[in-house]
């Protein structure tokens, strides 16, 4: 974000029942199944889901026992945990299509390690991590807000609390935080879109979100009364796939910073560890985490380059935003590439990502959650690179 005085910034969320990340869960979905059944496997599967049809299409290198009638079972089960039973996209009644095929033998060439060449990157690209101390989580506020008000209508929801009674999947949040001094003070203004059962006004759903919304900022933060907008068309009945077409990978800048660093372009979910547009931005957040975290800087920017087919990364940057410590940035490069192996085999074995951890990850962003042992999930969250970094510029 810019370094000024005093300024406004937004970032939003949508949840899960948002036909994008409809078409994101089911694309992690079929990825968790081929890693269960081998974690070697290599997946690139996109979605479309649309008004009561589900489209699988991609690539795939995997066990034959992973059959396209089973997939179509696991979507029609992801589709049915979202809370879909409607008339117009229905777990039940959803047609499924299934059109996934083997991954090209040129890719595969390039990816696959032989003889002295170690496994290449699945695909060109630069990867963006960023991390600040604007939350607890180490996040940018207004995506961290925006999650999170979601994240627990959604958890009331599906709890079946009356409070939220006549609420469905469907929903989108927008927060705008005042900046002054370059951290953030207050909420603007909020927006909260979600889709309703039909009866149920537009004034009744505001007085319903107003505590909820409320009670997930920081004291004193709620926005006016006048800029709280709730279903600001008056009407959102028709929602989920049935009223907008969802793809696989339409929200990069949500499953990510909200807007507040770069982003490289490529969309994570569906994509098996050998691809680098989800491995190695996952690095690169682990990373910079661990570079706050450690006391390093308030803010920490790091982008690595891969070419496909070639193990190393062409590039490591990083960006302490003028807040760094005592720190010069070219020797920080250095350690970050000896404190963890940048390669994708090096970056896959020390996050462990070759295991089913991937639906999880398909709404309320990929960063900033909180990582569990039991499950294996959100490895990238972890600090225990701060010990290393903190020894070596000592902090």
């Amino acid at each position: 974000m810019r370094d000024r005085g005093e300024y406004l910034f937004t970032s939003e969320s949508v949840s899960e029942g948002h036909p994008d990340k409809v078409a994101d869960r089911i694309s992690d979905t079929v990825l968790d199944a081929f890693l269960a059944a081998d974690p070697y496997s290599r997946v690139a599967c996109e979605t479309l889901v649309t008004t009561n049809r589900i489209v699988l299409a991609g690539e795939v290198r995997g066990p034959e026992t992973v059959t396209s009638d089973h997939l179509a079972h696991l979507a029609r089960m992801a589709v049915h945990e979202i809370g879909y039973d409607q008339e117009g996209f229905s777990w039940r009644r959803a047609r499924v299509d299934c059109h996934l095929h083997a991954q090209s033998s040129d890719i595969a060439r390039g990816v696959d390690a032989a003889g002295n060449k170690d496994e290449g990157a699945g695909d060109q690209g630069i990867m963006f991590g960023y991390a600040c101390r604007e939350t607890e989580a180490l996040m940018p506020a207004p995506i961290y807000y925006a999650h999170l008000i979601l994240r627990r209508i959604s958890e009331m929801r599906r709890n079946k609390d009356r409070l939220v009674e006549g609420l469905l999947p469907d929903a989108k949040s927008q927060v705008t935080l005042r900046y002054v001094d370059g951290r953030p003070v207050a909420a603007t203004s909020i927006v909260v879109s979600i889709q309703h059962r039909e009866g149920l006004e537009q004034d009744d759903i505001k007085r319903m979100l107003w505590p909820i919304v409320e009670s997930s900022l920081p004291r004193g933060w709620m926005c006016p009364e006048r800029e709280f907008y709730v279903n600001p068309t008056g009407k959102f009945v028709i929602g989920g796939p049935d009223g907008d077409c969802g793809l696989t990978g339409r929200k990069i800048i949500v499953d990510t910073y909200g807007g507040a660093a770069p982003h490289g372009g490529g969309a994570f979910s569906g994509k098996d560890p050998t691809k680098v547009d989800r491995s190695a931005a996952y690095a690169c957040r682990y990373l910079a985490k661990n570079v706050v975290a450690a006391g390093l800087a308030d803010r920490c920017t790091l982008q690595i380059s891969y070419a496909i087919g070639v193990s190393h990364p062409l590039s490591v940057y990083v960006d302490l935003h003028g807040s760094g410590r005592d720190v010069n940035e070219r020797d920080l490069e250095n350690t970050l590439r000896e404190v963890m192996n940048l390669t994708p085999r090096g970056i896959r074995e020390h996050l462990h990502l070759n295991r089913p951890i991937y639906a999880e990850t398909s709404a309320y962003g990929h960063f900033g959650r909180e990582p569990d042992s039991q499950k294996g999930t959100f490895t990238w969250e972890r600090l225990d690179l701060v010990p290393a970094l903190r020894s070596v510029f000592r902090v």
